[in-house]
């Protein structure tokens, strides 16, 4: 048995933390100075927790080998199984041209272009942010957003604006799952506290892109349906997160955050011309006034009522019981280590949830996907292996990202440095939305941030008593507002609207927005954390 030691380097606890954050600062430097793509950032980071695991923490090379493996294998089954097929859908979409029909669907929802930004970015946004995320939602609501007349910076920046409320249960509560993983805490319990911060954004974001579309006007003219968009969506995100489950949180507040914004009279009156001329300043698609049979706008909606429909029904306990039963739990091979306490580590044993994991239910929608939209078998397979192809730099990425964090959590690097943060004492509170946003900022996922500084935030809550459950939350909710500044998705939303090598002119552009929302989270976190807004917790 390999049991962690928090001092290993001279009985310090300051040179060990010094130490064990070699990786992470690798990881940060080549992505943020040297401007190395981060699915080669991700292997020699990699490369150097093992090092650190073998020669200074002294854990065994066989387990050291084992814990990478095991989280590149998390970070294969369920993580990117999920977004896959999620994507493998929105191909099929695009290839039966049900996609474009979508898109003209959603523009005749409203002429004003301030509703058609909170329709597209925030609420079909989310959608895909639960569906897939990892990008996808950038540079699929850019590109509608465009072809509805928008300015191309002007798109890219509100589209990566409302990538945020959705972020921590996106790709089907991926990152809350991931952070539950890592940590050892209930799922259930991650979950709840990040409904209870979350959707406090959810609230402002709308008001920020009527902003951002129409400056003060916008605000001025439809502060009423963004505000009932934003808190329908914020209510249904706290309750489904909450009280039915992490993975259906984003679907059903999009869905609804959507309804109650066109329910509102004043989001379905025609825009003043002179509001639409200020604003759309781009090239209008000249197939937007082409008329869609009904049959066919029918289709272009079922994969995702398919989709809402799969997760929905996985959801009765008689069927979540029989899926959860296929799930496989194993001894894994190779690895037992012991906490400093001495006690066993959760990373000792792997469930492989084989019919309960988000992308069989994508898989299984996508293949009655590709009947409804009648897409032959062999096609749809081919699609599905050309999204793997496509997908190939993030897989390298997101394996080797989760096998660092493995190696840090295992070998006992997080430990160490959780213990040395730990003496922030009641700032770290503040402080601990920064570290997730700083960890999405330079990874574009939530899901790797949770997965790098999960434990490590659970470790320093233990150390100067504030709640675990707080601080992993924080994590997540803090790591939410750094993706609109990561280089992943700055790229991603240029590639999307043909800006290449402008992502520094929208870094300048969400960078204010980013820094100002997560100081607000951080207020919160810290408020939640005393008298102030302790009754927020469950």
């Amino acid at each position: 048995m390999f049991v962690q030691r928090l001092e290993p380097v001279n009985g310090s606890l300051g040179l060990s933390a010094l130490v064990a954050a070699l990786p992470l600062v690798t990881v940060l430097v080549l992505l943020g100075a040297v401007r190395m793509k981060a699915h080669l950032a991700g292997p020699i980071g990699l490369g150097v927790a093992v090092l650190v695991a073998r020669l200074a923490y002294g854990m065994p090379l066989g387990q050291t080998v084992s814990s990478a493996a095991q989280g590149a294998l998390f970070g294969l089954f369920p993580i990117l199984w999920i977004v896959v097929n999620a994507l493998w859908v929105y191909r099929m979409t695009i290839r039966t041209r049900h996609f474009d029909i979508l898109r003209r669907s959603f523009g005749r929802l409203s002429t004003d272009p301030r509703v058609q930004a909170l329709v597209i970015a925030f609420c079909f946004g989310a959608l895909l942010e639960a569906l897939a995320g990892f990008g996808a939602p950038v540079a699929i609501c850019s590109v509608m957003l465009v072809a509805l007349g928008f300015d191309p910076v002007k798109a890219a920046v509100v589209s990566l604006v409302a990538n945020t409320a959705p972020v921590a249960f996106g790709a089907m509560g991926t990152p809350v799952v991931t952070l539950a993983q890592v940590t050892g805490l209930p799922l259930d319990s991650v979950a709840s506290v990040v409904g209870r911060q979350t959707p406090l954004l959810a609230l402002v974001v709308p008001l920020v892109l009527v902003a951002l579309v129409d400056g003060r006007r916008g605000l001025r003219e439809t502060w009423v349906p963004a505000l009932a968009c934003g808190a329908a969506f914020a209510v249904v995100q706290f309750a489904a997160s909450n009280y039915v489950s992490a993975q259906l949180a984003d679907i059903g507040a999009a869905l609804i955050g959507a309804a109650a914004l066109v329910a509102v009279p004043r989001a379905r009156r025609p825009a003043a011309e002179p509001v639409r001329a200020a604003v759309l300043t781009g090239v209008r698609s000249e197939d937007l006034d082409e008329e869609d049979p009904r049959p066919e706008v029918l289709r272009a909606y079922a994969p995702y009522a398919l989709i809402v429909a799969l997760f929905s029904l996985a959801q009765i306990p008689v069927v979540k019981d029989r899926l959860t039963a296929a799930d496989r739990v194993v001894d894994w091979p190779f690895l037992n280590v012991a906490g400093p306490d001495g006690h066993p580590v959760g990373g000792n044993v792997f469930t492989l949830p084989l019919l309960s994991t988000g992308g069989t239910l994508v898989l299984i929608a996508g293949a009655l996907t590709a009947v409804v939209l009648r897409v032959h078998a062999r096609v749809a397979v081919r699609e599905w292996l050309e999204t793997v192809r496509e997908l190939r730099f993030a897989l390298l990425t997101v394996t080797s990202v989760l096998a660092l964090a493995y190696v840090m959590n295992l070998s006992g690097q997080a430990a160490t440095i959780g213990h040395s943060v730990a003496a922030a004492g009641a700032g770290l509170a503040f402080l601990s939305p920064v570290l997730g946003w700083f960890g999405v900022a330079v990874s574009g996922s939530d899901t790797s941030a949770n997965a790098l500084f999960g434990a490590l935030q659970v470790t320093a809550a233990q150390q100067s008593g504030l709640s675990p459950e707080l601080l992993a939350a924080a994590n997540s909710s803090g790591g939410v507002l750094g993706k609109m500044i990561s280089p992943q998705n700055l790229t991603i939303a240029c590639a999307a609207v043909g800006l290449a090598g402008r992502e520094g002119d929208l870094l300048r552009k969400v960078l204010p927005w980013s820094v100002g929302l997560l100081l607000v989270m951080c207020l919160v976190v810290y408020a939640q954390s005393t008298v102030v807004l302790s009754w927020m917790l469950p």
